[in-house]
């Protein structure tokens, strides 16, 4: 009889900050890093762990910069891509590896496409969820986002001024969890037309104005499941993963040397085809076969919304495992 996997714990400390991680497997087995996005936790990631491990691979997830029991700077310009790029690297090199195989959703998966352009060789092949590459903005971000959206709610552009997100997010942390969780789910159906078009008009005032609260739990989520998911954010609150929005500029401003740039590495994008984000950045999907050189897929998964790891677990766990196998990672 398989003995199950056990999860494990630790704490890191790179580029100045401690990183909390759970590890699952063979520490010497090829590295597949978790990189969640807003508002998760290393947790949303728990079935890929043991199913790499099981696999025979070396399964690692931290809680984000700002997240869990991650370090949550006060100070906004540390969240920063660039800073946070080196904090990952700085974690693969920690565990013992000169590369890892990154799977990034969200904001991780943003996120891991800047650490493929400015680390390299730390990057062996990417899975990336939601978000894909479209190459580096031709022009600033939230001016670019203002002029789009006008007097519209748009969400990134609600999220710049320090405080106010926080605010109403901390308020109700499981209310929060709940209402963004359920809205963002093939359950939820689509959200607001915020995700859907500029010159959609919406009357919200806030960001939870465009969700809905559900009468019960969609079947992909339990209660124990949500409780811990709010206890990542109880103590810290939304100030971290918030501030990863507020410095879309700051990391504009310093990554010029990015101009045409093109990811390198083997690549598989997996999007939920419920998801309101994959339908807001499907020109970006378009785009991919021109700013990435080895494109290995792209998949839409049905009935599935944006928790693709959560929502659709066993067939995301499946192609994470075929196309991670077909890069005969062992020989190396």
């Amino acid at each position: 009889m398989k003995n199950k996997i056990q999860l494990q714990q630790q704490f890191i400390q790179t580029n100045g900050v401690r990183y909390f991680l759970k590890t699952a497997g063979n520490k010497t087995a090829p590295l597949i890093l978790f990189l969640h996005g807003f508002p998760d936790s290393w947790y949303s990631w728990r079935h890929q762990l043991t199913a790499m491990a099981e696999a025979g691979y070396y399964a690692v997830a931290p809680d984000m910069l700002g997240c869990g029991a991650t370090d949550a700077p006060m100070e906004i310009e540390r969240y920063s891509q660039d800073e946070m790029a080196k904090d990952i690297a700085g974690l693969i090199t920690a565990l013992g590896h000169e590369q890892a195989i990154i799977v990034g959703h969200d904001l991780g998966a943003s996120l891991t496409w800047q650490i493929c352009l400015l680390y390299p060789e730390k990057v062996k092949a990417v899975v990336a969820l939601s978000i894909p590459y479209g190459g580096r903005a031709l022009a600033k971000p939230i001016p670019h986002m203002k002029k789009v959206f006008g007097d519209k709610f748009f969400y990134i552009l609600y999220f710049q001024e320090p405080g106010v997100a926080e605010e109403e997010f901390d308020a109700n942390v499981r209310e929060t969890l709940l209402r963004i969780y359920f809205s963002l789910s093939a359950a939820g159906g689509k959200m607001a037309t915020q995700f859907v078009a500029s010159d959609n008009p919406t009357t919200a005032e806030k960001y939870l104005d465009t969700t809905i609260l559900p009468a019960s739990l969609p079947d992909w989520l339990i209660e124990a499941d949500l409780a811990y998911y709010v206890s990542r954010y109880e103590k810290e609150g939304f100030r971290g993963i918030v501030n990863w929005y507020r410095c879309l500029d700051i990391y504009w401003e310093r990554t010029e040397h990015l101009v045409g740039k093109k990811i390198t590495q083997p690549t598989y994008f997996i999007a939920g085809k419920q998801d309101p984000i994959t339908h807001m950045v499907r020109k970006a999907i378009k785009r991919l076969p021109e700013v990435v050189e080895d494109l290995r897929g792209v998949e839409f998964i049905d009935e599935c919304g944006h928790w693709i790891s959560c929502e659709q677990t066993e067939l995301l766990n499946e192609k994470i495992l075929k196309f991670v196998g077909s890069l005969d990672l062992w020989s190396e």
